[in-house]
């Protein structure tokens, strides 16, 4: 069993920054993928960025230039750094590790962008 333990999310100004960090504990393979999702209300969960123990990292357009996915091999910890936030990215943030197929969640953290 893997268990992910997310930081708490908060309040910002539009434009102002935020980041977040996953940390994982369990049965953590070397080799393992991880990833952040966001949820808005009514709306479904969406990739945010995803990360793979090698570092290569990939982030959906709308958040490109301004969040950067970073991890922490020895502390098993995967991190987001949110620049320029905007209102809409008001959402429950969740993190995602896949190891050997199996895809673990962290609990969700919010995050609120007020105008």
């Amino acid at each position: 069993q893997v268990q992910l333990v997310e930081s708490v999310g908060g309040l910002v100004q539009s434009g102002g920054s935020l980041r977040l960090s996953c940390a994982a504990s369990g049965r953590i393979f070397s080799i393992n993928v991880a990833s952040w999702y966001r949820q808005a209300p009514g709306k479904q969960r969406d990739v945010v960025a995803v990360i793979t123990s090698g570092g290569s990292s990939n982030y959906a357009d709308a958040v490109k230039g301004r969040f950067t996915i970073s991890r922490d091999n020895d502390k098993n910890t995967v991190y987001l750094q949110m620049n320029s936030l905007k209102p809409e990215e008001t959402a429950v943030y969740y993190c995602r590790f896949t190891v050997l197929g199996t895809d673990y969640w962290g609990q969700g953290t919010q995050v609120t962008v007020s105008s």
